[in-house]
């Protein structure tokens, strides 16, 4: 179990009562993430507190009665998870920056230079990120913070988010490991097997993902792939 000075603290307020529980403020990101921890890893007391620095638990049939079940690990993970971390300043800068770097490369994949028709790479779009001050708020999720970055960096980098659809044909041979790998990148928007055992399909994907898609259907198929970019 970890020291209590060791630990911060995961408030939840729920029914008109406050619940606090001491945890390990690394391993309580794990599960904020959906992991499973040990419990001797996550927390530093096997109580649930109304105070926690008062050392005023809460009872058994009053957890009972809010989360409906005296389970402890099940109690702290809702919590943690429903709840807040109080986080140290070294945790949500590092989270900031994770954030960021996914927030570009999202960008990345998606959107493409409209003078080139090519992706700006994620540390260019990183770059204008940092030249246009936008703030990446380390507790909202990627897909949240998106579009407002795009709107706030169009000022500065040529960019747009286009969506494309390529037509792909594989030879029989190659045909069940492609359908596998290529309906990753994209959205199949419809597929057919032909007679011979041929795949076909019409796959749309961010115009950002083309390059990676050419390569991937090249690789997979020993480079027996026939493809075409579609009018839009």
């Amino acid at each position: 179990m970890i020291s209590v000075d060791d630990a911060v603290i995961a408030r939840l307020d729920s029914h008109g009562e406050h619940f606090e529980v001491l945890v390990d403020p690394e391993k309580a990101l794990e599960v904020k993430k959906g992991k499973d921890v040990e419990m001797d890893e996550l927390i530093a007391a096997n109580e649930v507190f109304e105070d926690s620095e008062k050392g005023k638990r809460i009872g058994d049939e009053e957890l009972n009665k809010v989360f409906g079940t005296n389970d402890l690990k099940e109690i702290v993970y809702k919590i943690i998870r429903k709840g807040e971390v109080q986080l140290t300043t070294e945790q949500r800068k590092r989270m900031r920056e994770e954030k960021r770097k996914e927030i570009a490369s999202t960008i990345s994949r998606r959107a493409v230079n409209p003078q080139t028709n090519k992706p700006h790479p994620p540390n260019r779009i990183n770059n204008a990120m940092e030249e246009a001050g936008i703030h990446v708020d380390e507790m909202r999720g990627v897909e949240e913070q998106v579009s407002e970055v795009l709107d706030e960096i169009k000022a500065i980098l040529p960019i747009s988010v286009d969506e494309v659809r390529i037509a792909v044909r594989v030879p029989a041979k190659h045909a069940g490991e492609a359908s596998g790998k290529l309906r990753d990148i994209g959205e199949i928007e419809k597929e057919d097997w032909g007679n011979d055992g041929s795949w076909r399909a019409v796959i749309k994907m961010p115009a950002g993902l083309q390059d990676k898609f050419y390569k991937k259907a090249n690789s997979v198929t020993k480079g027996e792939v026939e493809t075409k970019l579609m009018d839009k």
